[in-house]
């Protein structure tokens, strides 16, 4: 077999791939003969077909397989011996793979386009200062925040006659269109809610649907149909009252600490704020190193520059997508493919520097941090048999067979968390000391 490389420019290449008959002619007779032993075919005892008949019935076939397996294999070991920065995947030229005449020919050439990135470094040490920040919550902050836990944890009840804030629960009617609904108030418009506050239980309520909501969006989610569906809904409707819900915030006893913290974790409203501040203050500290995380990729990404051959990018994602997208819209997006392209490089530059590696049981936490988020804070460390249950939710996620993705997805994640440990901690920052308020005007802007 005979490989070689040609560069058209400096990011972009044909590989050759000869295949001669001493190549694979072995290989494909030895499969051949026990093509030949497992044969049934009719008027022939088994393993006594002739050899001409196995050939003109499978003798192409088993060609192709046997061929197709050893150019993977050259071409793959080929870019790994060489060590060529490839970018995509070699691209298969399929014209000139069409021509070849699988009956005639004995010696077989391929060609593979290939794309390549240039050369670049990461120093982490000499990238330009970022800014990173340090947020105090202060009273309003810590005071709004028990509000919120105090609608959070509140109770639901159902009054006599609804009032503003509320969740009516109820059925749209007009002509042959019926569908059940709730609406909360604050969806509905400040001049329609005169409607609405008073009402009963058992009441028929009567308003042009296209005049009361606030929004299309809230239009749609009362009603649920999409929101380019909505422009449809006009005209007076009719709305029964069937139900009332109003969340009454709770109060501050040893039953909300409880629920907010866990049992015992404060044991009065003096401890309970102590420890409501240090959450407070630990939710900024991940959102502010979450905001030095992209501000840190932002100046990795501005300041090493890599070059990639475009053409070949673009005939690649357009060969790749089998004809779902046409050039005209990979172009579109084909800046983000770019960035997605030239991060995942620096990344794999910093990792390999720094020797960042994944373990399995890094993984396996990965799953169990997911589980614990979707039950929120209905699970505390101290419910017995908690910690093994989260163990088995995840451990049947990751290893969920209709599911294959489920493993790397959350690897990825965790090597992408690693990285970013590393760009965090080498690359300069300067620390400022700001306000929620001000925080939340700088992650807004991103």
């Amino acid at each position: 077999m005979n490989i070689s490389l040609n560069h058209s420019n400096d990011l972009e290449g044909r590989l050759t791939v000869v295949v001669s008959a001493a190549d694979y002619q072995e290989k494909v007779e030895t499969k051949l003969k026990d093509y030949r032993k497992k044969a049934s075919i009719k008027g022939f005892r088994p393993g006594m077909v002739p050899m001409p008949l196995i050939k003109k019935l499978a003798g192409q076939s088993i060609l192709v397989e046997e061929i197709n397996h050893l150019l993977g294999h050259a071409v793959s070991d080929y870019i790994k011996e060489n060590k060529l920065n490839l970018v995509g995947e070699p691209m298969p030229a399929v014209e000139e793979a069409d021509a070849i005449d699988w009956e005639k020919d004995t010696e077989f050439t391929f060609h593979y386009d290939l794309g390549f990135h240039g050369e670049f470094s990461v120093d982490l040490d000499k990238i330009k200062t970022v800014n990173s920040y340090e947020i105090k919550a202060d009273k309003k902050e810590i005071e709004e925040t028990i509000e919120n836990l105090k609608k959070q944890f509140g109770e639901q009840t159902h009054p006599e006659s609804v009032e503003d804030r509320d969740l009516v629960f109820g059925t749209f009617t007009q002509g042959e269109w019926v569908e059940k609904s709730a609406i909360p108030l604050h969806s509905i418009n400040d001049k329609s809610k005169k409607i609405f506050i008073g009402a009963k239980v058992g009441d028929t309520l009567k308003f042009a649907i296209d005049k009361v909501f606030n929004d299309a969006k809230s239009l749609a989610l009362a009603t649920g149909k999409k929101e380019e569906e909505v422009g449809d809904l006009t005209g007076e409707v009719s709305y029964v009252v069937e139900d009332i819900t109003r969340s009454v915030p709770a109060n501050l006893d040893q039953a909300f600490f409880d629920k907010v913290l866990g049992a015992g974790k404060a044991t009065d409203e003096a401890s309970f704020r102590e420890q409501l501040i240090d959450i407070v203050q630990d939710n900024y500290k991940r959102e502010a190193n979450y905001l030095l995380r992209i501000d840190a990729e932002k100046a990795l990404l501005d300041q090493v520059k890599i070059d990639l051959p475009e053409a070949f990018l673009r005939n690649w994602l357009v060969r790749i997508n089998e004809g779902k997208f046409t050039p005209e819209q990979i172009d579109q997006d084909f800046d983000n493919v770019k960035k997605d392209i030239r991060w995942n490089l620096i990344k794999n530059e910093i990792a390999e520097k720094f020797e960042v590696k994944v373990e399995y049981a890094e993984v396996v936490e990965k799953a169990k941090d997911m589980v614990r988020q979707q039950f929120g804070g209905y699970l505390s460390a101290d419910q017995p048999g908690i910690e093994e249950m989260i163990e088995k939710i995840a451990m049947g996620y990751l290893s969920d067979k209709s599911k294959s993705d489920n493993f790397m997805n959350l690897y990825n994640q965790a090597f992408a968390d690693k990285v970013s440990s590393v760009i965090v901690e080498k690359i300069p920052h300067k620390v400022s000391k700001i306000d929620v308020d001000k925080f939340k005007e700088i992650a807004a802007a991103l």
